[in-house]
């Protein structure tokens, strides 16, 4: 996936969804006995930590999300079961790009389903002590994965929840995402410019200022020339709210895509709209409620670092 700089309006941050720990500290302890795939297949040497290389989803019903995510960029699906807990590798063309964990039923435990991100690291044991020195958490301790590499999920100062991976087969290039994969990731947070120190601690960002449509603060995080995310204000009365990460998937149309969520039975949480390029930008959930974003992109757009 390679990052650019996109345009994160009020209309996206007036809609909002905390992600509980529970949710990143079952899924990681859930998927920690799976053998998972490489990465990057053949692998390579590139690292660029920061960047967002992977998302796992924690879900209730993994046979709906197949439907619904098949359904709707149609990606395939390798399957892992072990235990009482399943989990399914997403493909796009036969390549890796996301997975699925329906987690071990427990009684009386609800988990909001949602979204894991996870940031590239050189040493995740390094990163874990610059988490726990910014007054971060760790959710998930490390833990190494045969050809995977090693992982570890933690929350940041304002309680956002994050993975890390140290990949074993390097990271993927900074090419352009096609249809079908993450092309950008947000971080909704009580205290941006906080935020992102936290974050440029952790991965060396350089750290921009984005112009903004609500007059809120919105900071750019970049690394190696590329603009790898966004941190962005909770809405001002999001008192039930909790900071979080959003991930968006690039689309051929935001349009004709949102219909075909509401179809498949997701929700629409916020219209299509502009973003800074002129493509449409829209927040969705899947069936079960997981939040995620779309985003147009074209062919023509051409490579953008935070300038």
């Amino acid at each position: 996936m390679t990052n650019r700089p996109m345009g994160i309006g009020g209309r996206l941050l007036q809609w909002s969804l905390g992600l509980l720990c529970g949710v990143a500290m079952s899924g990681a302890a859930a998927a920690a006995s799976f053998e998972l795939p490489p990465l990057v297949q053949p692998a390579s040497a590139e690292h660029h930590p920061g960047k967002v290389i992977w998302a796992d989803l924690v879900t209730p019903d993994l046979a709906a999300a197949k439907r619904f995510y098949g359904g709707l960029f149609g990606w395939t699906f390798n399957d892992i079961h072990t235990g009482d807990s399943e989990y399914s590798i997403a493909l796009l063309d036969g390549m890796p790009v996301a997975g699925i964990l329906q987690p071990a039923n427990r009684s009386g435990e609800h988990r909001q389903p949602a979204w894991l991100t996870f940031l590239s690291v050189q040493d995740v044991s390094q990163a874990q002590r610059i988490t726990l020195a910014q007054g971060g958490r760790v959710l998930s301790q490390p833990r190494s994965h045969a050809v995977r590499g090693r992982q570890a999920v933690f929350a940041d100062a304002q309680g956002a929840v994050f993975a890390v991976l140290q990949s074993s087969s390097g990271d993927p290039p900074d090419e352009l995402a096609a249809p079908g994969e993450w092309i950008w990731s947000s971080l909704v947070t009580h205290d941006p410019h906080a935020a992102a120190a936290f974050y440029r601690a952790l991965f060396g960002y350089e750290i921009f200022d984005l112009p903004s449509d609500d007059g809120s603060e919105h900071v750019l995080l970049s690394s190696d020339g590329y603009a790898r995310a966004s941190a962005n204000p909770l809405p001002g009365d999001a008192t039930k709210l909790h900071p979080h990460w959003l991930n968006f998937i690039r689309v051929v149309s935001t349009t004709d895509t949102v219909a075909r969520v509401a179809a498949s039975g997701g929700r629409v949480l916020v219209q299509p709209y502009p973003d800074r390029h002129g493509g449409l930008v829209a927040v969705v959930a899947d069936p079960a409620g997981a939040p995620f974003g779309l985003l147009e992109w074209t062919d023509t757009d051409t490579k953008e670092g935070a300038q």
